[in-house]
């Protein structure tokens, strides 16, 4: 056995010792420390500062001055090793706090009993359900072991509007009235004319390129089984045909890969001035702003975007091999707010008749997918925190 091979053993029960450490302490702050009330724990292992539904949340509980005691464990993947110190944290915002909020998958709570009078809550990081994901996916390719306890333990899960409810306790295997239809809190800003401005105005001095240009903003969802092996077919772009019918009429396109993609977009040399990749951008809502027309797929980021009632277009070359291994809630066909396109003529075509779309069948899918188009879900989520979601009992 070569050096290697026994630091990679070594290393791995070191890292088991840890996890063992983690659940120990646990057990015995949950056992020996009382519930401290007005204490809220935001946890995560996708962001490592604070941004999406967990800034908005904060934003609120500050503007109220509320008696909410904060504290946070931020990470920017679970693949990052945590130190014994962390354990520690995470081990005592967990069994000693009122409300532990999550944003994403957090491997680390699953295995845990919950203690009584303490809510474990999931302000998940996407808005709506089209995909299906978690126990959906039982019998599907990579699909969950049933017996799984990822999820399971949530006692409550937000969510857009009451239609996308039963997807998430299907997904999450917990029971429908643990689903919270109150909005998400990212949301707000759709709806904040002051913030939008702002925001514009700065992306507009940062980014020179979209001055006084229409932007195609690209922002497909990953390819793979999920953040280890991610990646996107950049083969299906035509990067020449692209610039060339769209150049002329006063685009430029920007492309947004989803965070698991860590292939950089190989954009020519010679299109450098149309093309650009702005992925390292953390807040892709902010990106949308600045958007005139989107290119998705199946990413959730499409229900953000319908919320500023501008053309979208769907290019999914791989439709029918991804909904054999991956499915959706709802037909793809009818769910889908524009066109859906298979290869680069039909995107092109799609781009240069987006001024044609219908908006009959985007307010359809807003009144479908969101119970509240007021700009209010932060306001929502902090009265329930308030009443220890007493008026949704």
């Amino acid at each position: 056995m070569n050096l290697k091979k026994i630091s990679d053993k070594l290393n791995l029960y070191y890292q088991r010792v840890k996890k063992l450490y983690f659940r120990v302490i646990y057990v015995i702050f949950k056992s020996v420390v009382p519930v401290r009330q007005n204490h809220v724990a935001f946890l995560s292992d996708s962001r490592s500062s604070l941004s999406g539904n967990f800034e908005y949340i904060v934003n609120e509980i500050n503007r109220r001055d509320d008696p909410f005691k904060m504290a946070f464990a931020l990470n920017g993947t679970n693949y990052q090793a945590k130190s014994f110190w962390m354990y520690t944290k995470i081990a005592w915002l967990i069994g000693t706090s009122k409300y532990v909020l999550v944003d994403d998958f957090y491997p680390l709570v699953y295995p845990l009993k919950m203690r009584k009078n303490a809510e474990l809550i999931q302000v998940w990081h996407a808005v709506g359900a089209f995909k299906k994901f978690g126990f959906s996916r039982v019998g599907l390719p990579d699909g969950p072991d049933p017996k799984s306890k990822n999820h399971r333990n949530y006692t409550k899960a937000i969510v857009s509007s009451k239609h996308v409810a039963p997807f998430y306790a299907e997904g999450f295997g917990i029971d429908e009235d643990r689903v919270c239809p109150l909005g998400v809190p990212r949301t707000d800003l759709f709806f904040d004319d002051e913030k939008k401005s702002a925001i514009v105005q700065e992306l507009e001095e940062k980014l020179t390129f979209i001055q006084n240009k229409k932007v195609i903003l690209f922002a497909p969802t990953f390819r793979g089984r999920g953040q280890s092996n991610a990646y996107y077919p950049y083969e299906w772009l035509d990067f020449k045909s692209l610039h060339d019918a769209l150049a002329p009429l006063g685009y430029v396109f920007l492309f947004k890969m989803h965070p698991f993609v860590k292939e950089a977009v190989p954009i020519p040399e010679v299109y450098s001035d149309f093309f650009y990749d702005v992925s390292s951008s953390r807040e892709i809502n902010d990106l949308l702003l600045t958007t005139d027309l989107l290119i998705t797929d199946y990413s959730s980021v499409i229900f953000e975007y319908s919320l500023l009632k501008r053309q979208s277009i769907f290019f999914a070359p791989d439709l029918d091999e991804y909904r054999a291994t991956r499915d959706f809630y709802v037909k793809y066909e009818d769910f889908v707010p524009g066109p859906i396109t298979a290869n680069m003529p039909g995107l092109i075509q799609a781009i240069e008749n987006s001024d044609n779309q219908s908006q009959t069948k985007l307010q359809d899918f807003l009144d479908f997918y969101f119970d509240d188009l007021d700009g209010q879900a932060s306001a929502r989520f902090v009265d329930a925190l308030e009443t220890d979601f007493g008026h949704l009992k």
